[in-house]
């Protein structure tokens, strides 16, 4: 019988990834700074070391993120080559950039203070030896 992997097994295998909320605000950061097309904009994502993400995802995203009013696009029909889509940051979504943003500062924040001293070895507290772990 094949052995079923867990949903846990399978995201350590498998590491972090760039979805949800967190792409969108990736997504639109890379857009403050120029315009871009979408290929470009996961170029981009990956030269920057980001955890791994689906380019159909970054896509579906980009369209969400135009139906929100985020972004806006418009076709570029240079004779160098097939049509792109490039897409631009609005004001709303540089307003929305900006909410995130201090919200995520925050969020570290908060992180910072709950995780104190915490030393990212993999092993949770309970598996580190007296001498690692908190005082009893």
């Amino acid at each position: 019988m094949e052995r079923q992997i867990s949903v846990v097994e399978e995201q350590k295998t498998r590491g972090p990834r760039l979805h949800g909320d967190m792409l969108s605000a990736t997504l639109l950061a890379f857009l403050k700074g120029c315009d871009a097309y979408g290929y470009q904009l996961t170029q981009m994502m990956e030269a920057a070391d980001l955890p791994a993400f689906d380019s159909g995802t970054v896509y579906r995203n980009l369209r969400q993120l135009e139906k929100a009013g985020f972004v806006s696009s418009f076709w570029d029909m240079s004779e160098s080559g097939p049509a792109r889509r490039f897409y631009s940051l609005t004001g709303a979504g540089g307003m929305f950039l900006g909410t995130w943003v201090e919200l995520m500062q925050r969020y570290q924040e908060v992180l910072n203070g709950a995780l104190g001293s915490f030393e990212p070895d993999g092993a949770p507290p309970s598996e580190r030896s007296d001498s690692e772990g908190p005082p009893a």
